[in-house]
């Protein structure tokens, strides 16, 4: 017996399994339009973290110079003795601030956290802390109380 083909318009359609290209490129758009909305809060998540540990090892070195002044009753050679571990932030991995001691006299100092060459800051720049706790920024000099506390607090 030989079977019998039906005709061409009986048959059933062939049904493909897979995406077409239309639905892949919407896939693609939204992805996009996630990954754009999502990486400007990332790269603000990173700086802000970035600051804490500038601001901690910044307090560390803080306590530190305080204890030598304790000792000696003067801040004058407290940038020689100041340790190693307290010259860059974060103390693991890569730095991102360099910390540094500056404008000592026997009643005052200033500490700096500049940010390495390697690292650009969106804002704040530089941070510091002198021996009565006033900190400040770099940035512009009209910046704000408000803008300045956020550097240290956020």
């Amino acid at each position: 017996m030989t079977s019998i083909k039906p005709p061409r318009s009986s048959r059933k359609p062939l049904k493909l399994h897979g995406f077409s290209l239309i639905e892949l490129m919407i896939v693609v758009a939204i992805v996009g339009i996630l990954a754009a909305i999502a990486y400007p809060s990332y790269v603000e998540y990173v700086e802000r973290a970035r600051r804490k540990d500038a601001t901690a090892v910044m307090l560390e070195a803080a306590q530190f110079v305080e204890r030598y002044f304790t000792e000696r009753r003067t801040y004058v050679g407290v940038d020689a003795a100041l340790p190693a571990a307290l010259s860059s932030a974060p103390r693991e991995g890569t730095a991102s601030y360099s910390i540094a001691i500056s404008n000592t006299t026997a009643t005052s100092y200033v500490l700096s956290a500049v940010p390495v060459a390697a690292y650009t800051p969106a804002k704040c720049g530089s941070l510091r802390v002198d021996q009565q706790s006033v900190r400040g920024i770099s940035n512009p000099a009209s910046a704000t109380a408000m803008e300045i506390g956020d550097c240290f607090n956020r």
